[in-house]
């Protein structure tokens, strides 16, 4: 997207699946990218193989010195930063059973930490005139999951918080949005799955439209137009990429009537 050419992006979770997608995709656009990410190994590896146009910044987000040392080195080093992606997040969910440091510590990385990058980069969007940042919820953030309340919780407060930052933002020419991705091929769900991908659709079949899960280049390109010119009037919006997954009822892909019948 030519609005997106020398663009400066910080990504937070850059390092994982959907981040490395995201980093490629912008990349490919002609933007400079920044990787946050506490996986230093991967990050690094994901820097060097998109070369000049990315940089890695080992970061932990729950850390407001790192995070304002690493938004401080990134507009050094480009001049600038337009776009905030929130992405990282923790799957630290154990339901019932989450002792009180586990809710602290899910709620930090999902939605306390996205507060602090979003306010350690305001400034620099301020001095470019405007920008935009895009937080990650997900299709957890409006259901009922068996055994998940930490991540769930998180996200549905993802969604308010979008709400809230882009009208108190609006005024400064900085859009926020948010992205609700269904079942992705993500580093959890690799490890889940044991790496095995046709097992993942077939599972996900039931639960989404299109019949399988996403890939993370296909979140990338939504995530990418948010940031483009042509989402110019586009701001406080939260976009389901989910495959049909939220907009499907308890009746799945499956015809229910017929089986009145059986």
């Amino acid at each position: 997207m030519e609005s997106l050419h020398k663009r400066s992006v910080i990504i937070t979770g850059g390092a994982t699946l959907i981040g490395q997608a995201l980093a490629e995709a912008f990349v490919a656009a002609g933007s400079q990218v920044a990787i946050l990410d506490i996986d230093a190994a991967a990050g690094a590896a994901l820097a060097d193989r998109l070369g000049p146009a990315a940089r890695f910044i080992a970061t932990d987000i729950t850390r407001d010195d790192q995070l304002l040392a690493a938004v401080a080195r990134v507009e050094a080093e480009v001049g600038g930063i337009d776009i905030l992606v929130n992405l990282a997040c923790s799957y630290l969910d154990e339901g019932l059973a989450s002792s009180r440091a586990d809710w602290l510590t899910a709620l930090d990385i999902n939605l306390v930490s996205a507060v602090m990058a979003a306010k350690a980069v305001h400034p620099a969007l301020r001095r470019r005139g405007g920008g935009v940042i895009v937080n990650f919820s997900s299709i957890s953030a409006e259901v009922a999951q068996t055994g998940r309340w930490l991540y769930p919780a998180s996200k549905a407060a993802m969604r308010q918080l979008t709400r809230s930052m882009a009208l108190d933002l609006a005024e400064e020419g900085i859009r926020v949005n948010s992205v609700s991705p269904g079942w992705t091929w993500s580093r959890l769900i690799e490890e889940v799955s044991g790496g095995d991908r046709a097992r993942t659709d077939r599972v996900a079949g039931d639960f989404h439209m299109l019949g399988r899960a996403g890939d993370p280049a296909e979140v990338a390109q939504v995530v990418l137009f948010l940031c483009s010119e042509r989402a110019s009037f586009v701001t406080g919006a939260d976009y389901a990429v989910d495959g049909g997954y939220s907009a499907l009822g308890p009746e799945q892909r499956v015809a229910a009537i017929p089986r009145l019948a059986g």
